[in-house]
């Protein structure tokens, strides 16, 4: 691991020669600026605005812009000049728990590796001491020509140090807080909760650069001479949330979804509402249909056959619905139906039976009528 910076922290009196390496690596896929219309490449050239020519690094110094416009010229023997005690040195100034260090503060991280074997006893007392304490040192330290305020925590067994940034440097948040009141209610954060248990944990290994991975695809494409496979691209929000209560349910079952859970409880209680839709109609329109038909029979005393005509199709209402319980209920309604569809044969038949009595019981009155004007 290459380092960067050479020099010693020091603990009180105990001083721990170290080299300071990135603990990062930026994985972006870099571009040239070029010509568009002959791909020529466009580069930065140093030049000086009184002379109008390319100036060499070697000619190029610092100044200061004054308020006015005019240029302070700064030497590096008037930088070297100043009294900067942490040139080469990580002074540690204080140990605190490391809830006092807000995030906003972090910036760039670095290992701090031993400088030689005798440093290792020294780093493995500090490393030891910080972990044991579960507290993080901060400490002054000078980088790139600026002295800058680090924080020191243990990784494993490496002692790692963030740069912070200065108090005074952080901006007030009050700015970009929202300037109308906003009321949350408790049903809102309920489902917010639900949604938060729902995503639930991550492995943070697991993440990755996918954008990047298109970069490089779409590259690589470019460089075989073929075509880049499509993307897919992803659904664009309308950018307003019309109802916040059904955007956060279904983020939840949309969360569930893809996390395989609950699929077959949404299935179920989906098919049980669609079921109980289907046994519900077919219930009233059967029975209706099926009373209908049977007090038709009963009161005009017809035949059986429009009994068994408008059973008929009660039976077949019955017997569309799913499920085998349905079927179960929907046979024994169509049994019932046949039943009082032969009540009506019955009756009918009756009915009949007490007309053929009635014109048989005229005619003998008709016969004994004619005998006694006979006589």
């Amino acid at each position: 691991m290459q380092s960067i910076w050479n020099g010693a922290i020091s603990f009180g009196l105990v001083s721990i020669p170290v080299k300071l390496a990135n603990a990062t690596v930026s994985h972006a896929v870099s571009f040239r600026q070029i010509h568009t219309e002959d791909g020529g490449r466009i580069r930065y050239r140093k030049v000086c605005e009184l002379e109008e020519k390319e100036v060499p690094s070697s000619e190029i110094g610092k100044g200061f812009e004054d308020a006015d416009g005019s240029i302070v010229p700064i030497t590096e023997e008037d930088l070297a000049s100043l009294p900067l005690p942490t040139t080469r040195t990580i002074d540690i100034v204080a140990f605190v728990e490391s809830e006092r260090i807000d995030p906003l503060q972090m910036g760039n991280a670095y290992y701090l590796m031993v400088n030689g074997a005798p440093a290792a006893k020294p780093y493995a007392l500090l490393r030891e001491a910080l972990r044991r304490s579960e507290r993080v040192a901060i400490a002054k330290f000078a980088l790139r020509g600026r002295e800058r305020l680090g924080m020191l925590r243990v990784v494993d067994d490496v002692i790692a140090m963030h740069t912070l940034h200065w108090p005074d440097e952080i901006r007030s948040p009050e700015e970009a807080a929202p300037e109308t009141d906003v009321t949350v209610r408790d049903a809102e954060l309920d489902l917010a909760d639900a949604l938060m248990d729902t995503l639930g944990d991550v492995d943070l290994d697991s993440l990755h650069d996918d954008y990047r991975e298109a970069v490089e695809e779409m590259v690589t494409a470019k460089v075989e001479g073929r075509e880049p496979a499509p993307e897919k691209e992803p659904a664009q929000g309308e950018g307003t949330v019309i109802d916040l209560m059904s955007a956060l349910e279904s983020s939840v079952r949309e969360a569930k979804r893809s996390r395989g859970e609950g699929e077959g409880e949404d299935a179920e209680e989906e098919d049980g509402q669609k079921g109980g839709e289907k046994g519900k109609e077919a219930e009233v329109t059967s029975l209706s249909s099926r009373r209908k038909t049977g007090s038709r029979a009963k009161s005009s005393g017809g035949s059986g056959s429009g009994a068994k005509k408008k059973s008929a199709p009660a039976k077949k209402k019955a017997s569309s619905g799913s499920g085998s319980g349905k079927s179960t209920a929907s046979s024994s309604r169509a049994k019932s139906g046949t039943g009082r569809s032969s009540t009506a044969k019955k009756t009918a038949s009756s009915g009949s039976g007490t007309k053929k009595t009635a014109s048989s019981s005229t005619t003998k009155k008709k016969t004994a009528s004619s005998r006694k004007r006979s006589a």
